[in-house]
């Protein structure tokens, strides 16, 4: 199977469930050196008159360190069948092993960022802008004691979606 691009602005998609139910890979690098990592937290909506996705990264984790140095990242979603290799992606570390040996999952390269053959549907995004969340910005304080007791504070990266792509 091939993917071809899409017109996002065409597709009927439901961002809490391809977000927060079936989960996604975020991934940024290169085909050389890349790091993909499972999210579940997220948005999509038109911020600054772009359509924009954003993902938020804990500094803990190693795909940090290619988001900050990468231009753009992709969000890929799956069906079902690859939600074990999603709870692997969100579980281990690049640092200490390779996720694509141990998943099977497949990089493929598409237009400026990394998708995978086993997606369903893959959103290129141009980062746009980058902000780190803090004790003091958060008015729901129960949320921040819920999320915030061990690891730290999430960076929010805006993307503008410049490029969808599904399985053809």
């Amino acid at each position: 199977m091939s993917f071809v691009e899409i017109d996002i602005l065409k597709e009927q998609i439901n961002p809490f469930e391809k977000i927060g139910k079936e989960w996604f890979l975020v991934t940024a690098g290169n085909m050389e050196k890349f790091n993909t990592m499972t999210a579940s937290w997220g948005f999509m909506g038109v911020i600054w008159n772009k359509n924009c996705a954003v993902t938020v990264v804990r500094p803990e984790r190693y795909t940090m360190e290619f988001i900050d140095n990468s231009e753009y990242f992709t969000m890929s979603f799956f069906g079902e069948d690859c939600r074990d290799a999603l709870k692997f992606c969100g579980a281990y570390s690049g640092r200490d092993c390779d996720k694509m040996e141990k998943t099977g999952l497949i990089p493929v390269e598409m237009d400026k960022g990394i998708g995978y053959e086993q997606a369903e549907m893959v959103l290129v995004c141009k980062k746009l802008y980058a902000q780190q969340m803090n004790e003091e910005s958060f008015v729901a304080k129960d949320v921040c004691d819920t999320y915030y007791k061990t690891e730290g504070f999430h960076v929010a990266y805006y993307g503008e979606v410049v490029k969808a792509f599904v399985k053809k």
